[in-house]
Order: C-alpha cells, then structure tokens, then sequence
C-alpha cells in the first residue's frame, strides 16, 4: 500500500529550488517517489546538493527569462508536476522605488510562473494529467507597507493560478496556489526583533512557519489524493491570515 499523497513514478520540477522553502519542497517531493529536477539561478553547490540527496537532477535557468524557463522545462523531460517557487524582494517605499527594483520582482516572481506554465500547458493537456502548484504569499492576499512590487507579483500568481484552473480543468490538469505566512528562512532572519514580535503576536499558533509546513501542503496538492482540488489557495500562516 503506497503511502498518502504519494508521487510514485512522477517526475516533478521545482524552481528556485536549492534553498529556503524550495529546497525543502524538492525534498519532500522527493521522499514521496517524485524524480525530482531542481531548477535553480545561483547557488549551483547547494542545488546539486539537493538533488543528490534525493537522487534526482540539478538545472541552471534563469525562469525570468522567457527561452530560458522553455529550455528548463523541456530539458526537465515529460513533466507530472510543476512547483513554482522562484523568487525574490527588493523593498522600498513606492515612492522611493526605482523602476528596476519593480521589473526586477515582477519578471522573476510572476512572469517566470507565466513562463514556466506556458512551457509545461501543452504536454500536460495531451497526457490529461498534471498538477502545477505556485508559491504565492500571505502579502499577496493582504498587502504589506514597503512592498507594493511584491504584493502585486505574489497577488498576480493568483489570479493567474485561477485562470489557469479554469483553462486546464477541462484535460484533468489542476492548478493551485500556497501563500505562506512567515516562514523562518534567510528573508526572514533578516527582520528587526520588534518585527518579528509582532508578527508572533498576530499569529494565532504563536510561532513562525519552517519551510517544512509548506512542503508538506505542496506535496498534498501534487498528489492524487487532491485530485479534486483545483483553482485553490492554501494558505499555510498558522491562521495569520484569518
């Protein structure tokens, strides 16, 4: 008897998978059957790392880049599951932002899903199967002061994800979103102590997310056992966002 939400015989592309949240999604993808191929940008030690931890294969891509994310997920091969997680925050006041700060985020946080899913669409439809997962944010459900590019890039992943649902339903794929809350990763370590408090305060379970919580939610939205579940957004914020 397979295990729940296994991904036994399935071959599952992560990006922006060598650190942070999307290391640990490579990995729990990868301890449920998935071969599993880790895109990355920078960081090839750490991807290749990864990848062999849990026998599958490390891609260099730059996914803001249109023929760069095509050529990442054709090389990938026959693709069962794409994890969207590439990304990245340059903050600032609207006011003070500059437009490179602002095409910067958009290009990798949400024209790299764009990219991506384009590539995967088509071999997905014709085998009437797939599942495509891509990270949003609890800032972009809610907002948050000094990150107007990141709420729009994040809040875009899921009006694009819906959309998505929506075109693919039809030929079986389903697509689905995450919105972690905060999660304690090298983006977080960096908040001012009082940030962190208040962020604990509002936090209904009184702790920060691992990376971990939300490559468990990832691994059930791949699965057969969210056959489903499509058009969704799994906030994963330890009831932050209630």
């Amino acid at each position: 008897m397979s295990p729940f939400a296994s991904l036994e015989g399935k071959l599952a592309l992560v990006t922006g998978g060598s650190r942070g949240i999307g290391r640990a999604i490579a990995l729990e993808l990868g301890r449920a059957g998935a071969e599993v191929v880790v895109g990355y940008r920078t960081g090839r030690e750490e991807a290749e790392s990864v990848a062999a931890e849990i026998g599958g294969r490390a891609l260099e891509a730059d996914v803001s880049d249109a023929e760069s994310a095509k050529a990442l997920v054709e090389t990938a091969g026959d693709v069962d599951v794409l994890v969207n997680n590439a990304g990245l925050t340059r903050d600032g006041l609207l006011v003070r932002m500059s437009d490179e700060d602002w095409r910067t985020v958009i290009d990798t946080n949400l024209s790299s899903v764009f990219y991506t899913c384009r590539a995967a669409a088509r071999p997905m439809m014709r085998k009437r199967a797939g599942s495509i997962v891509n990270v949003s944010s609890i800032v972009g459900v809610h907002g948050n002061g000094g990150q107007t590019n990141y709420a729009a890039s994040k809040a875009g992943i899921i009006g694009f994800t819906k959309s998505l649902a929506k075109e693919m339903a039809s030929r079986g794929v389903r697509a689905n979103a995450v919105a972690p809350g905060y999660i304690q990763t090298a983006l977080t370590d960096v908040l001012p102590e009082e940030v962190q408090q208040m962020i604990l305060a509002n936090t209904p379970l009184a702790r920060l997310g691992t990376p971990e919580d939300v490559a468990g939610a990832v691994r059930f939205l791949c699965s057969d056992e969210a056959s489903f579940v499509t058009g969704e957004v799994l906030l994963v914020d330890g009831g932050l966002g209630m």
